[in-house]
């Protein structure tokens, strides 16, 4: 099958001003692009080029590194889309909040796991919110990496990432990435990952 490259659901400007909209050009229209041409282009003629983005990563280990990088970063940024939104941010609600208290302790706390996930992610890498059996965990992980990947130290469905690469927010907010981390608590759509989170149940 050849992979595609998501249409956003909302304009680059959308976003404002937590997350610029030449940013959003940049990031969507050129490093998104380029990760799904250089994944079509790693997979042709090959017994992956018929797979679906989630079965190249459960069996990510049996295909070249090209297929782990650009595969990675098809399937990241997608989700990544995909839970962004404008007039969003706030709080989850419903079965999603009562597994978030369950397991941290408190929003406050997860928003903290998941911030300390990202600042702390050397280089350039995603930190994750996963259910796996039921059960909700934060993690990171290197590159373009994700918890679908049969190499993730953490396994899992991941219904948040956030990306930490500096093409994420080095235009807006140059080497302050914790301030990147706090600013797009406002722009996450919880509906969105309430909806990822009923489908890892």
């Amino acid at each position: 099958m050849e992979h595609t490259l998501p249409a956003l659901k909302y304009a680059f400007d959308a976003l404002e001003p937590h997350i610029d909209a030449q940013t959003m050009q940049i990031h969507h229209g050129k490093h998104h692009q380029a990760y799904v041409d250089n994944l079509n282009k790693a997979l042709a003629g090959s017994e992956g080029a018929d797979k679906s983005l989630e079965e190249l990563m459960a069996n990510i280990s049996s295909y070249p590194v090209a297929v782990r990088n650009n595969g990675g970063g098809h399937y990241n940024h997608s989700l990544f889309w995909s839970v962004l939104g404008p007039n969003a941010g706030g709080e989850p609600a419903g079965d999603l909040a009562n597994a978030i208290n369950e397991t941290f302790g408190s929003f406050d706390t997860l928003k903290e796991k998941m911030s300390t996930a990202g600042a702390t992610r050397f280089g350039s890498g995603w930190a994750w919110l996963t259910i796996a059996d039921g059960k909700l965990s934060v993690s990171s992980s290197p590159n373009q990496d994700n918890p679908l990947m049969d190499i993730a130290e953490v396994k899992g469905f991941p219904i948040l990432g956030i990306d930490v690469w500096e093409h994420a927010y080095y235009l807006k907010y140059q080497n302050r990435r914790p301030d990147y981390l706090k600013a797009i608590w406002n722009v996450i759509n919880w509906e969105a990952v309430a909806m990822r989170f009923k489908a890892g149940k």
